[in-house]
């Protein structure tokens, strides 16, 4: 049985529609075409994100059975899958294929196994050229617009913008319509920041983008130089905080629902984790 957890984000339409809003199922498949440690790995990360007799797999499919029956698009806020295999990726391709969706790409999506390098744009590379043509949308920026709304999916995942994305962003805001912004890696604000140190205590971590430098001193290093943020992802989320077009943000990452103000008056919506059956319908007014 699904936990869905239901939402309404108020935009001013004139017609309101619904969606559903997935994220971090963390499917975990791999066959023959992998090495053995690949598949023991698939093994063992499908026994981690088990629950009371479900996985992590029964749980998403009834997430895609539930959107189809009730005609909801899925937008989704990344790590659909937990590394890269060609299982993997058909099975990502083949679950989205005849369902309307729009889709923010998250970190697992290139982990070739995990923990196992710092995740930085070399290493992204590495798996991107495949990864991107496993997916209809692009996944470091795309954008959709439904029923009067542009969504707009940013790859964030490894807790950075790119100078690209934020023109693009802008060249956006040119169509005049509201924005919806998907991403995985939710954006930092104090109160968050505060949180979410609270929840991962033992890990001494955040796991939020654009966490100011002077707030990471607990970071461990490996935390810190992943976490980092570039100048342009702080002239990113200053472009977030000051565009009235922009009328909710939707993320994923930290496996939990929370509901979090940002400074400019918006809501950031962090939603899902699979193995819980979590999930959040929204409609849209």
């Amino acid at each position: 049985m699904l936990d869905i957890t239901k939402t309404t984000i108020h935009i001013g339409l004139e017609k309101p529609f619904r969606a559903l809003h997935m994220s971090d199922n963390h499917i975990a498949l791999a066959d023959e075409r992998e090495t053995m440690r690949k598949r023991e790995l698939a093994k063992n990360r499908t026994e981690a994100f088990s629950r009371n007799g479900n996985t992590a797999l029964s749980f998403l499919e009834e997430m895609v059975a539930y959107a189809k029956k009730e005609g909801m698009p899925i937008l989704h806020t990344g790590d659909l899958y937990d590394f890269v295999s060609y299982k993997n990726l058909e099975f990502a391709r083949d679950l989205l294929n005849d369902i309307d969706h729009i889709y923010a790409v998250g970190n697992h999506e290139y982990s070739l196994y995990l923990g196992e390098a710092t995740e930085d744009l070399p290493y992204k590379m590495q798996s991107y050229p495949l990864v991107q043509k496993y997916f209809r949308n692009n996944l470091f920026f795309d954008s959709r617009i439904i029923n009067g709304v542009n969504f707009i999916a940013l790859d964030d995942g490894y807790y950075n913008f790119y100078p690209e994305q934020l023109e693009l962003l802008k060249a956006e805001a040119e169509k005049g319509l509201p924005m919806v912004l998907l991403m995985h890696n939710p954006l930092y604000t104090p109160e968050f920041f505060r949180f979410s140190m609270e929840v991962h205590a033992q890990k001494k971590c955040a796991f939020l983008t654009g966490v100011p430098e002077e707030l990471m001193k607990d970071y461990s290093e490996y935390r810190y130089t992943q976490q980092k943020a570039t100048q342009t992802t702080f002239e990113m989320m200053d472009y977030i905080a000051n565009q009235p077009l922009i009328r909710a943000i939707l993320a994923g990452h930290l496996h939990a629902n929370y509901e979090i103000p940002m400074p400019s008056g918006i809501t950031q919506y962090v939603s899902g984790y699979g193995p819980k059956g979590i999930v959040r319908e929204i409609t849209f007014t």
